[in-house]
């Protein structure tokens, strides 16, 4: 690349310190026309940063990072400045004037990815310490952005590569004195790693729930106490509670930490039939977000007797948690008939009052699931949709390749496209279009 670029990498508005950054060949050019000099590598100097005019900008901390040892790979330099708009937005200009472009979203990791300081694995991991909210992300990212994810990945990449040799042996030298069983030699590494790609997809919703959020949608007829339940356990007036039954018609989410995990709680429209064409459109989108939840509690008013609590029945699964709502009331019919329901299920049952102060029970349980889905003793093996993608595609040529090694030629292949689609989640192989993609959702600066 032979371009310099340059951003602000702390967040807009006023602080005590912003960081603004330059990578590319002419960051030493910069420096020497705002600085007056290049500092030390790698050690914190103040300068008075200038204008092309000569006046004085700041009283800034400089830092200078030669290629190859920097970040991206090319010559770095930080300016420390303080965070006022008007000093940022002067030194931005003078920076600007001497010659770089202001970056793009990620363009500063994209170069380090790029120059073989990170691999895309680890460049994803950059993006989402950015985004961590909770202790459990910042881990997850961490342990990524140490190579975790790419050292294992690399292990399956290797094994295939020898059980690859056992295969291409077969087809170029099958003409040669070698033993009968060299292509069925590739059998034993190929089912180790397919034996190892099936837990790891078995346990690929672990990564993505610590990632994005363990989704907990929140159920049941109107007026049952969904929204209440909901203002709760976000600890604010986020839902309208009315007594008018159809109040809430879209699906509202907000997030919290519970246990050092990010939990995502969705309120959304009683479950009920509707002709109102509004209402009935909230209750299609609380069917699908419901759905697709990781866990759902399941709220029922244990003092009616309508038999409302059915219409969310079909929505709820085994190991959901069965809220019997009102135990401050007469019970109804309705209680007993859907905690019936709801054990058969295999849903966890517990009456509850929200009016009432020993409602909040229902946390221990709520923490008992996050470390039943979430806990692990071994980092997860995908973090992001796209590995979980990648590792189907190598599962499905492992085990084309295992039901065809009669044929080393279409075995060998297979196994090649194996390693290849491993390869894709590091970036040692990949696209433009993927890049684009990943890079795009990090922010100006990084």
């Amino acid at each position: 690349m032979t371009d310099t670029i340059f951003a602000l990498a702390t967040a807009p508005g006023r602080s005590a310190v912003a960081v603004l950054r330059l990578s590319g060949p002419g960051a030493r050019s910069v420096l020497e026309a705002i600085a007056t000099a290049v500092p030390r590598p790698r050690r914190a100097t103040v300068r008075t940063l200038r204008a092309a005019d000569g006046g004085a900008l700041d009283q800034a901390l400089v830092l200078w990072f030669p290629a190859p040892h920097s970040y991206t790979g090319e010559d770095c330099a930080e300016l420390h400045v303080h965070g006022g708009a008007g000093v940022i937005d002067a030194v931005t200009a003078a920076v600007l004037e001497a010659g770089p472009r202001l970056a793009r979203p990620g363009e500063f990791t994209r170069r380090a990815f790029e120059n073989g300081k990170l691999g895309l694995d680890q460049a994803e991991a950059v993006a989402d310490l950015i985004e961590a909210e909770s202790q459990a992300q910042a881990r997850q990212a961490v342990h990524q952005l140490r190579g975790a994810l790419g050292l294992r990945y690399e292990g399956w990449r290797s094994a295939l590569v020898d059980a690859l040799a056992f295969l291409e042996a077969a087809v170029d030298f099958a003409d040669e004195d070698l033993p009968t069983d060299v292509a069925p030699r590739a059998g034993g590494p190929l089912r180790h790693i397919l034996a190892d790609l099936d837990v790891a997809l078995a346990d690929a919703a672990r990564g993505r729930q610590v990632r994005d959020g363990y989704r907990v949608a929140i159920i049941g007829a109107p007026n049952s106490g969904k929204s209440s339940l909901f203002n709760a356990l976000v600890g604010r007036d986020a839902a309208i509670v009315t007594p008018i039954a159809g109040a809430t018609r879209d699906v509202i989410e907000a997030s919290l930490t519970m246990n050092d995990y990010q939990v995502v709680v969705a309120d959304m429209a009683g479950l009920r039939d509707t002709v109102e064409p509004v209402e009935a459109e909230g209750v299609r989108r609380a069917r699908a977000w419901a759905s697709s939840a990781d866990l759902r509690l399941w709220i029922v008013d244990r003092s009616a007797r309508d038999g409302a609590w059915r219409q969310a029945a079909p929505l709820a699964e085994p190991g959901d948690l069965c809220l019997l709502n009102k135990a401050d009331l007469p019970a109804g019919a309705d209680g007993e008939a859907a905690a019936r329901a709801a054990g058969a299920l295999g849903a966890q049952v517990l009456t509850i009052s929200l009016i009432s102060p020993g409602f909040m029970s229902i946390a221990e349980p709520l923490a008992s699931r996050l470390a039943r889905d979430l806990a692990g003793s071994e980092f997860p093996a995908a973090t992001r949709v796209r590995h979980e993608r990648l590792l189907r595609d190598a599962r499905g040529h492992i085990s084309r390749a295992l039901k065809g090694l009669q044929e080393p030629e279409l075995a060998a292949e297979d196994t090649r496209l194996a390693i290849r689609a491993l390869s894709r989640v590091t970036g040692a192989v990949g696209t433009e279009d993927i890049l684009d993609r990943v890079f795009a959702s990090f922010c100006i600066g990084k």
